[in-house]
């Protein structure tokens, strides 16, 4: 079989998890046009990651609680009410950065595990559990915010965890040296682990690309991890939300595919009655998915506030909205038991990249909505679609 030949037969195949990165390369070059390159600029590519952080951060615990076939649209106002929590804890009772980022952890994993606990142990669905949630942290958050309706985060420490960059330790003809070399070390990590990886789909004699295409694979995607880090290393280099993002997203997908919680998961998702039947305690993982959920909505919520400087009345308004959005649009399967974290942050960044992208292209907010709309019910056309004609081959 030639390259071109192995190419065809590859997307074909894989045609349901490469749509979402076909789909955000098309969006990157309509607006690289229609901006004229302003949107591939250092600048606003370092905005664009940073803009899209706390909704990544959440997407990805939405990936498991949609993969379980639950919901939860509490998150939203959970982050904003979270990051008033925090706020508060800085301004009045005068907590240091890190045992502030510390109590809304704890925070949002305990509220995480109420929630959990009503839907696996009592029993109540989850979209009840998370409507009742999210009336009540709004609730909240207009209660702590009422006083003054913006709560101003004087503290740089934590505020940098939203706009800050790692530490430029000397730079090499204008560029941020250490953000290149983490660059190298992240390409090199890619090909030492999809090396380690193809030799051991070898070794138990699992179908594997041809040695050329494989080859071509690790160039291509090696030439965007470097050409990204060239552009963020001559703004200001890798933030430390790219790096709080990152880190969720290895943890998670190594959880996902690596261990037995992750093979849990996606049988629980797969057929829960099933699943229970061979072993696997169904009422625990639920419970685990919600407790998870939690502390990600925290870590969410810190990450916005910190981006924002305050903490708002407003704040967290329809982020549970983006949040699904980006797990539909990653990949996730709307029968639960299909998805992947790391096809939801692409489908973070597609869905973050219209709203940047059509910013700077002034398109009318009220346009926007419709075309996020859009954007989402194809997807979701795209995945029932695919999936039947898999069934039907």
């Amino acid at each position: 079989m030639n390259l071109f030949a192995e190419a065809k037969s590859l997307v074909k195949k894989n045609i349901r998890d490469y749509g979402m990165y076909i789909a955000l390369g098309v969006i990157i070059i309509i607006f690289t046009l229609g901006t004229d390159g302003n949107f591939i600029s250092s600048r606003n590519i370092s905005n664009w990651i940073n803009q899209t952080g706390y909704i990544a951060v959440l997407a990805v615990g939405m990936t498991l609680i949609l993969i379980i076939r639950h919901i939860d649209i509490s998150v939203g106002y959970l982050c904003g009410f979270i990051g008033a929590f925090s706020a508060i804890l800085m301004t009045q009772a005068h907590f240091p950065a890190w045992l502030t980022i510390l109590a809304s952890l704890a925070l949002g994993l305990c509220i995480g595990m109420f929630e959990g606990f009503l839907v696996a142990q009592v029993g109540v669905p989850s979209f009840v559990v998370t409507l009742a949630g999210m009336l009540v942290f709004r609730g909240l958050l207009m209660l702590v915010t009422q006083g003054t309706g913006t709560i101003i985060v004087p503290d740089d420490a934590y505020n940098a965890i939203g706009n800050g960059f790692i530490p430029e330790i000397t730079k090499i003809s204008g560029y941020n040296f250490l953000t290149l070399l983490v660059g190298v070390l992240a390409i090199i990590g890619l090909v030492f682990s999809q090396v380690k990886n193809r030799n051991n789909q070898i070794r138990y004699h699992f179908e594997v690309l041809s040695m050329p295409m494989f080859i071509i694979k690790l160039a291509f995607i090696s030439a965007i991890i470097g050409y990204v880090v060239y552009i963020l290393a001559g703004f200001k280099g890798i933030s430390w939300t790219l790096v709080i993002v990152a880190a969720v997203v290895a943890i998670y997908n190594f959880a996902l595919n690596k261990t037995p919680f992750g093979r849990h998961v996606y049988g629980v998702g797969g057929n829960a009655q099933a699943a229970q039947l061979s072993g696997v305690n169904v009422k625990k993982i639920t419970f685990m998915v919600f407790s998870s959920m939690g502390v990600l909505a925290a870590l969410a919520g810190i990450l916005f506030t910190a981006r924002s400087k305050s903490a708002t009345t407003t704040a967290g308004t329809a982020f549970e909205m983006d949040a699904i959005a980006a797990a539909y649009v990653g990949g996730v399967s709307a029968d639960g038991g299909i998805g992947k974290v790391t096809g939801t942050i692409v489908g973070a960044f597609v869905m973050s990249s219209l709203t940047n992208g059509m910013n700077l292209m002034g398109v009318d907010i009220s346009f926007q909505y419709i075309i996020k709309g859009a954007i989402l019910v194809l997807a979701v056309v795209f995945d029932i679609t695919t999936r039947k004609n898999k069934k039907a081959a």
